[in-house]
């Protein structure tokens, strides 16, 4: 059982589990989630937003989003009353920076030579050397990015696109100094010498290094039609480009092509900002792949409901200009949009195109294929990642890509440890989610392949489940508006059981109607 409970100046979570108290945080460090609202299960709490896991006993943070682990406090039992003892600022901070290492002589150091070089400084990038640090690693760490800011949470970018990178910035300029973890910003490397070690960057500037990571996520797609160059088309990749195109297309008119996550998400943001927004996309329902075409549809009516225009099964044969600036967007079905502001998301590719000559291996789709230690087929080069191809457990380790802001964070994490040769294996469950007119659907498990979808509640409402099954188990989970479920049924994955279809068809209407979710943790189905 879970507990808030209130000590004056600020709250903290109580739990009672086989017996025993234990006293946490109560928020989630990632976004501030209730966790009396999340899922109990085996010494741990997992958050009902995003997914994120901490040790009821020591506070640790065990699977992501999120850098920060959740304060312990002392729990003492009296004459059957229960006394927490706690610091007011772990109260109101309700986040703990673990212990970590710092570098040991810096200043005799050869600047071009380090022990770890990180290539990528989003959130593999930067769980890695933390975790690094956490360790107690203390030789040097460098992290480089084509960006010009430190580490920032990206889902921000298409969710809350007027943020300012300071404000989304992961960590303050100040942690980097403190744990010394060197960030090379607007820095691209152009090739690795694995036989030697070393980084060649595009300006010629070379480095060596012992350990290597490779963490450059990917590149977005762009059109291949006439107009693609012109200005005020966009590619969101940094949050200026964000921030421009909500300056661009306030009371202005809009044309988003592609209904991918980034597409949807950036028409929801600028929905009541815009005069219109028009979504040009080649399947006839968003979403289809991924959620199905029932759920791609009850999304697609609410965007409807509120003022987007969909153009469906069509793409775009031209972008025509006025003065130099975009004016119209061309429709091969032979529609003519109105558009002072385009933003493209058609998906994107692995930014890998500088490893072709490195001898490191790469698929077919320009992915980094890596093993369950996140290592590649050269000794002391790992990869993590929205780049990376890796064995998922839960699918009977069958090579993947998972992009998801979770997944990043565990393989950063996955492959420090082996750096320092823990023999560390991953087997995390992907957990992602999408925010849309204040509404969220939350997904856990990689639904891949899926032949099936079982779906309970309203659809309608927009409060709903939906199991993606694959033969006769259940591969992955959806929700709006029922959490904790997705938590629950991740907690269920995680510990290694199969839900079974027939199950979810007999069982999933008593969860609704009585809100009990025991039939999940029960042993075997």
């Amino acid at each position: 059982r879970m507990r808030e409970v209130d000590l004056g100046c600020g709250k903290a979570l109580l739990i009672k589990e086989s017996g025993e108290f234990h006293a946490v945080g109560h928020k989630c460090p990632h976004y501030g989630a209730p966790l009396v609202k999340g899922v109990l299960s085996k010494g741990r709490v997992r958050c009902p937003w995003h997914g994120a896991c901490f040790s009821i006993g020591t506070g640790d943070i065990e699977d992501f989003p999120g850098l920060d682990s959740l304060p312990r406090f002392q729990v003492k039992i009296e004459k059957e009353k229960v006394y927490i003892r706690a610091s007011k600022q772990a109260l109101q901070t309700q986040r703990r920076t673990k212990m970590m290492a710092k570098c040991i002589s810096l200043n005799n150091y050869n600047l071009s030579s380090t022990n770890v070089l990180i290539i990528g400084a989003g959130a593999a990038g930067l769980v890695c050397a933390e975790t690094l640090r956490q360790e107690g690693f203390s030789d040097r760490i460098v992290m480089c990015t084509m960006d010009r800011h430190l580490p920032y949470d990206r889902p921000k970018l298409s969710k809350s696109m007027d943020s300012h990178p300071e404000q989304i910035a992961l960590r303050p300029k100040e942690f980097f100094c403190t744990y010394d973890i060197e960030v090379l910003t607007e820095m691209q490397v152009a090739a690795v010498d694995v036989k030697s070690k070393i980084a060649v960057f595009k300006d010629g500037f070379k480095m060596e290094y012992n350990k290597l990571l490779i963490a450059t996520g990917n590149t977005p797609k762009t059109l291949s039609c006439k107009g693609k160059e012109m200005e005020n088309v966009f590619n969101i990749r940094t949050p200026e480009d964000a921030n421009r195109v909500v300056k661009l297309a306030t009371s202005k008119n809009v044309v988003i092509v592609g209904a991918s996550f980034l597409g949807m998400e950036v028409a929801a943001y600028l929905a009541e900002r815009a005069h219109s927004v028009s979504l040009v996309e080649l399947e006839h329902v968003p979403f289809k792949k991924f959620f199905g075409e029932r759920v791609g549809r009850a999304v697609m009516k609410m965007f409807e409901n509120n003022r987007v225009k969909f153009y469906m099964q069509t793409e775009v044969s031209e972008l025509r200009e006025q003065e130099g600036k975009l004016k119209e967007v061309v429709l091969k079905s032979g529609k003519v949009l109105r558009a002072d502001v385009c933003v493209v998301g058609v998906g994107a590719v692995p930014a890998t195109g500088f490893l072709k000559q490195s001898g490191i291996n790469i698929d077919s789709k320009g992915f980094i294929v890596v093993n369950k230690m996140m290592q590649t087929n050269i000794p002391g080069v790992f990869a993590a990642g929205d780049a990376v191809t890796f064995p998922l457990a839960l699918r009977n380790n069958k090579k993947v890509n998972v992009p998801h802001w979770q997944m990043a964070h565990m393989h950063g994490r996955i492959a420090a440890l082996n750096m320092l040769a823990h023999g560390t294996e991953i087997s995390t469950v992907p957990y992602l989610w999408t925010a849309m007119f204040g509404k969220s659907i939350r997904y856990a498990g990689h639904g891949e392949g899926f032949d099936d979808v079982v779906i309970q509640g309203d659809l309608d409402e927009l409060k709903f489940v939906a199991f993606y099954t694959k033969s006769d188990e259940v591969v992955a989970v959806a929700s709006m508006n029922y959490d904790p479920i997705v938590s629950k049924v991740a907690e269920v994955l995680a510990a290694g059981r199969t839900i079974r279809k027939r199950d979810v068809d007999a069982v999933v209407f008593l969860s609704f109607r009585t809100g009990d979710m025991s039939w999940l943790t029960g042993k075997g189905s």
